[in-house]
């Protein structure tokens, strides 16, 4: 079990979660009043109001007490999920030009999309503050040993040898490598390596490896079996920091992309999907190992929280851009009974999806473990 307390996941889940949220609901609100929307609600968290207060615009900016999110509502909208108000065509003239159903569709789509490509901004900002502050590996991607009966010992590769791709991604580093075979253990990929002046192309199998943390916590992941050289750290211009942040991003939403493609093909189980219990068990340990590493835990959130949002799911902002993109092509919006079937969809699915993944977090703190045990 961990050492660190319990008022330290809750406030790092707080210190993590809360910026997050607002980042990404700011993105809705901010271009919502660049496109001449009136934001009737700001929300941190669901549910009755703690704090709040009104600002000259008519805005409410709001805490609530459930700490599972955020969201705005504009004028016009019925709910916190952006489902038109049915009397909104009714309002008085100057306040129907002023709500979101009244836009033309291109506007809609840019007010939603504005809140996770935030995130994705956010945590850009803060991975180049790294490159620039910390640097970054610069050790090219140059096998430094091999260890004896992996993967890539039984495949071939040897010291000296330089990995040129990993299934067409091109590794321009050695720490692309492992963020490339570390969530696809089992998978047979092509590693595409230069030896004396001449490149060869190789089929391995990453093998997965259980381990374990300081804090107790076992994670699986796949590994070829080979190291890296003597790891040296360059800080980058801060010109270039930006560049490097978002090829870093991009790297991770790849990643996360191909996890998914794995959840949905059965390539993964579902054990492995976690949700906000683990999200607070996580940031309690990072910010156990200090401010740096709790900021740095925030970046990888705020990727993965734009990318799900994104998810052409109904409740998301990928099912309204979804439908956003339907009404562009068909001139003309789904029907109100095909969008009221899909955010029913949605939202079962949603409840689903975190019933699961507190389920999983909850066994992964032990707690199934322990009522077994009871019971026993």
């Amino acid at each position: 079990m961990s050492d660190v307390p319990f008022w330290l996941y809750v406030v790092a889940f707080l210190l993590v979660l809360g910026p997050l949220v607002f980042v990404h609901e700011y993105g809705h609100y901010i271009v919502g009043r660049w496109c001449g929307v009136k934001a009737e609600t700001f929300s941190i968290g669901f549910g009755r109001r703690i704090v709040g207060w009104r600002d000259r615009r008519g805005t409410e900016w709001k805490i609530g007490w459930l700490p599972l999110g955020g969201y705005v509502q504009f004028a016009g909208d019925r709910d916190a999920v952006s489902q038109p108000d049915a009397e909104w065509q009714n309002l008085p003239d100057a306040e129907r030009l002023q709500s979101f159903p009244a836009q033309p569709v291109w506007k809609r789509a840019l007010i939603v999309a504005a809140g996770p490509f935030t995130n994705f901004i956010f945590a850009i900002l803060i991975l180049a503050g790294f490159a620039a502050l910390s640097g970054v590996p610069t050790n090219p991607p140059v096998v430094g040993s091999v260890i004896a009966g992996s993967a890539a010992d039984e495949a071939g590769l040897r010291p000296g040898d330089r990995i040129v791709a990993v299934d067409g991604r091109s590794m321009d580093r050695f720490m692309d490598i492992p963020m490339a075979v570390a969530h696809r253990p089992g998978e047979t990929m092509d590693i595409r390596f230069a030896r004396g002046g001449s490149e060869q192309t190789i089929r391995l199998t990453p093998r997965a490896v259980k381990e374990q943390d300081r804090f107790g916590n076992v994670f699986e992941r796949g590994l070829i079996g080979i190291g890296p050289g003597e790891v040296v750290f360059e800080k980058v211009p801060l010109l270039e920091a930006p560049l490097v942040a978002t090829r870093q991003t991009g790297q991770i939403i790849r990643q996360t992309w191909e996890v998914l493609g794995q959840l949905l093909t059965g390539n993964r189980s579902i054990k492995d999907m976690s949700g906000l219990v683990k999200i607070a068990q996580v940031s309690g340990e990072a910010a156990s190992l200090g401010a740096q590493q709790l900021v740095f835990l925030a970046a990888l959130i705020s990727i993965n929280l734009g990318f799900i949002n994104l998810l052409p799911l109904p409740m998301l902002d990928g099912g309204h851009l979804l439908f956003y993109g339907y009404e562009a092509l068909r001139r003309r919006p789904a029907s109100l009974e095909v969008q009221e079937w899909a955010f029913r969809f949605g939202f079962a699915a949603i409840v689903t999806l975190m019933l699961v993944v507190t389920f999983n977090d909850l066994a992964s703190i032990g707690v199934w473990d322990g009522i077994a045990r009871l019971i026993g």
